[in-house]
Order: structure tokens, then C-alpha cells, then sequence
């Protein structure tokens, strides 16, 4: 499929993968008809990795060292999902509007935090993968990704103050509190509505089994008195 839009024109091409093909770099060609730097999104359909589902790519020329000719290939760029403010709307309406709604928000807040530790985790392993292999002499030196993992430790808190300890888990303790004691008020409010809900459909019963009772003994009613006045007009007719 072919990624465009109405101000910038063709930008590049995505397939669903979820890996390269040997077809990619032909196809890639072709695109280049309409955009000389066109840009190859693979997207995962069904991502089991933590992270954006999507690796952008774009075509090179790969020199090789026996002096063999040059054979175009796809060189890995980094790439962010964004979007602007009114689409970033949409989608926030979206999403509440499609929510799980017999799940709590206890529910949904503990999920979301499992998500985000676990992917904190998975970007924990990456750095001390890094990082060892670094010191190993595997890979060599980047000094920028050094500099920023540098500040990331001097934003980490001293755990070690019992002040500052005692201080998290009183802020966390308050915050988890706030959250169970909603999500009990908000059972016992549903609770309520359902026990209202019934009460009063089995008030519109009763009033419809009365409604339809007098009915029934109107109509009876006006069938007798309707048999009464022909029997009294046979007898007139006979007399």
C-alpha cells in the first residue's frame, strides 16, 4: 500500500511483514517513479513485543570491500508515531467510547501499570545489554548515549533516605486508597441503579396487568349490556 497525502505527495510504501521480503527492494524501485526517497513502514498486525509496532526503513547503496558492484539494500532509520491535535482528540473519543465497560477503572489502571513496567523492563535489558557489551569491547563507544543515560541516573532518587522512602509509599498508599474506595462507590451505585431498574419495571407490570384487567372487564361489561339490549328488542318484536 501506497502512503500519501494531499500537501506532501507520495512519501513511501508499508506492508504488513512482518519482516523484509526479497521482493521489497523491486517493488521499493518501482515507488521511486513517484518519490525518489520513498520511505518502507513494515507494521506488525499482530505485535507480541512490547513497543510501536512499526520499523521504517529506506533503500541504500551497499558498498562491498572485494570491489564487487554495488547492491541496493534497506538501511534501518528511527521513526515515531505522532499525530495532530484534533486528530489526538478523535482518537482519545474514540478509545473511551470503545472501552470495556464491565472492567473497573482499578482494573484498567493496574493493566496499564503491569503494561508500562513491563515495558520498562524490556528498555532496561537493552541498556545493560548495551552496556556490557560496551565494556566488553563489542561495541564501540557512543558518548551521546552515554551522556543521556548519564542524566537518566542523576534524575534517579536516593532510595536510600528512609525520608524520602517513607514519603513514596504514604503518596502511593493515598493514591491506591482514593482509586479502591471509587471503584467500591461506584459498585454500590450500579448496584442501586439495578436494584431501582427492577423495582420499576415490576411497577410498569403490575400497572399493565391492571390496565389490561379493567380493559378486559370493560369490554365484558360492554358485551353484556350490548346482549341485554338485543334480547330486549327480540322481545319487543315478539309482543
Amino acid at each position: 500500500a501506497v502512503v500519501s497525502t494531499q500537501s506532501t505527495g507520495i512519501v513511501g510504501w508499508y506492508h504488513t511483514g512482518p519482516k523484509l521480503h526479497p521482493n521489497d527492494i523491486k517493488i521499493n524501485e518501482i515507488i521511486k517513479k513517484y518519490c525518489t526517497d520513498s520511505v518502507l513502514v513494515i507494521i506488525d498486525a499482530k505485535p507480541k513485543d512490547l513497543g510501536l509496532p512499526t520499523d521504517a526503513y529506506i533503500a541504500v547503496e551497499e558498498v562491498h570491500d572485494d570491489g564487487t558492484p554495488t547492491t541496493r539494500t534497506f538501511d534501518h532509520v528511527k521513526s515515531e508515531i505522532g499525530a495532530e491535535e484534533a486528530e489526538e482528540v478523535g482518537v482519545e473519543h474514540l478509545l473511551r467510547d470503545i472501552k470495556d465497560t464491565t472492567v473497573g477503572t482499578l482494573s484498567q489502571h493496574l493493566t496499564t501499570q503491569v503494561v508500562a513496567l513491563k515495558s520498562l523492563h524490556s528498555k532496561l535489558q537493552d541498556i545493560s545489554v548495551y552496556l556490557t557489551q560496551v565494556s566488553d569491547g563489542k561495541l564501540p563507544v557512543n558518548h551521546p548515549i552515554i551522556y543521556q543515560l548519564q542524566d537518566v541516573f542523576n534524575l534517579l532518587p536516593n532510595l536510600n533516605v528512609p525520608d524520602l522512602m517513607k514519603a513514596f509509599t504514604v503518596k502511593t498508599n493515598d493514591q491506591n486508597l482514593v482509586m479502591y474506595t471509587a471503584s467500591i462507590i461506584r459498585a454500590v451505585i450500579a448496584l442501586h441503579s439495578l436494584i431501582n431498574n427492577k423495582t420499576t419495571n415490576r411497577a410498569a407490570e403490575k400497572e399493565g396487568s391492571k390496565k389490561v384487567e379493567v380493559e378486559k372487564e370493560d369490554k365484558e361489561e360492554k358485551e353484556k349490556d350490548t346482549k341485554e339490549k338485543e334480547d330486549s328488542n327480540k322481545k319487543e318484536v315478539k309482543s
